[in-house]
């Protein structure tokens, strides 16, 4: 998904993956060369940069605040959220809260419900969801959990959901929360 995100994308994009340490520094590093954005893991307490693509740290928690009309990144050791740090339910519940609606969650293949609550969080607060489809995942527990809730505005293959975030976030007008109708809508149709 990553490689296939536009290079001008206009948001910072913020990814929990279930790994252990170093594996993620080195997911970060391979996914830095093979797309036009770049890639890393978060550091605590810094501004999510629009363009610019942050991996939670194995073991670590990442939490999103707005402070000083900035979007920043915390990481935490809290414990862990359904057997997991980094835990998905922390990013999304976090983010929803601080983007106040303006954010886009996508939840990817993975083993059990991690993602559930958080995606409620996102649409309770206006954001939206999508979801990667049964097809394309290796394991449909987390974005399943999801679509079965009704909470995924689009299920995609993995190969689409790069190209449909960016689609989306394009027609996102800048004194709107999401566009309502329009080329994200239409999208999420078919």
């Amino acid at each position: 998904m990553v490689p296939s995100l536009p290079a001008d994308l206009s948001v910072p994009v913020v990814i929990v993956q279930h790994m252990p340490p170093v594996f993620t520094e080195m997911l970060a590093k391979r996914l830095d060369q093979l797309g036009p954005l770049p890639v890393r893991e978060a550091v605590d307490a810094e501004v999510a940069r629009p363009g610019h693509v942050y991996i939670a740290p194995g073991g670590r928690h990442l939490a999103v605040a707005a402070e000083h009309g900035a979007l920043t990144l915390h990481l935490n050791d809290d414990d862990p959220e359904n057997s997991c740090r980094p835990a998905v339910d922390v990013l999304f519940r976090t983010a929803a809260r601080a983007a106040k609606g303006r954010l886009l969650a996508a939840v990817l293949t993975g083993m059990g419900q991690d993602g559930l609550i958080g995606a409620r969080l996102v649409r309770e607060a206006g954001g939206h969801v999508m979801t990667q489809d049964e097809a394309s995942s290796v394991v449909w527990g987390m974005p399943g959990y999801v679509t079965r809730a009704g909470l995924s505005e689009a299920v995609l293959p993995l190969d689409d959901i790069g190209v449909a975030i960016g689609r989306a976030v394009a027609a996102w007008p800048a004194t709107q929360s999401w566009p309502t109708e329009g080329p994200a809508r239409q999208l999420e149709r078919t």
